[in-house]
């Protein structure tokens, strides 16, 4: 079913590279509809020659900040008091902040404390404050590999996968909470549990690009389709192996 979320969509072009946007749209699209696209910066600079070139392509509406004191970050500023004026309007179910910068931590606490999503996108050197200020933290870097197939994220084995102590915690735990007496959970409600406990979480982040495939290389829980009662549907069931 279509996603018709209306939502906002601000970048810091400061601190977002103009190579992402192909990818970032269309993650964006997995949420809901784009209604407000605005890119923030002092566009007489030349370093943001390149988000120039796509922003008409994209229809994103470029908002000018100068830069009035070295040092001091006026497009942040900026971006903030937008995004509470649009906040106000009642218009929108969530917005999508694309920057790296901690600054905005408090920016999606209060978005979120008005009962709006607010999905965060930014590099892996995202302050983690800001990355657990939002419902859904998605890395940029699995955005460029999305727009580049060069900049493509390799697959981590399987031994690596069970040697990262906090994946393995994570994924336990959510299927020991959304699993029934037999010890089998759904791969739905377990998708849920994992992004209450992590934003963050991300197949593609190791390299896989659906949660089924990423529970599956780790080789720690046995799997099963089910046909779905009546249908020729099927969803996928797990199980962890030390439960048989």
């Amino acid at each position: 079913m279509e996603n018709t979320d209306k939502l906002a969509v601000l970048i810091d072009a400061d601190n977002a590279q103009p190579s992402i946007v192909d990818g970032l749209l269309s993650e964006i699209a997995n949420y809901g509809t784009a209604s407000v696209k605005r890119i923030y910066g002092d566009w007489t600079s030349p370093s943001l020659k390149g988000w120039k070139e796509v922003l008409l392509e994209h229809s994103i509406q470029p908002m000018q900040q100068f830069a009035y004191t070295k040092g001091k970050n006026a497009t942040d500023s900026a971006m903030i008091i937008d995004a509470m004026d649009l906040l106000y309007t009642n218009n929108f179910n969530g917005f999508c902040i694309v920057s790296s910068d901690s600054d905005f931590t408090k920016l999606a606490s209060r978005i979120r404390e008005s009962g709006l999503l607010v999905y965060g996108f930014g590099e892996k050197k995202t302050p983690s404050p800001f990355v657990s200020a939002c419902d859904k933290f998605i890395y940029t870097e699995v955005l460029r590999a999305k727009s580049d197939e060069g900049a493509a994220i390799a697959k981590k084995s399987s031994g690596d996968l069970r040697r990262d102590a906090k994946l393995v915690n994570l994924l336990r735990n959510a299927v020991d909470t959304s699993s029934d007496d037999s010890g089998w959970a759904q791969l739905g409600p377990v998708g849920s549990n994992i992004a209450k406990q992590s934003p963050d979480f991300d197949p593609r982040n190791y390299g896989y690009g659906r949660l089924g495939e990423l529970v599956t290389a780790t080789k720690l829980f046995d799997t099963e389709e089910r046909q779905v009662g009546g249908t020729n549907s099927k969803v996928l069931y797990v199980r962890d192996k030390r439960n048989k």
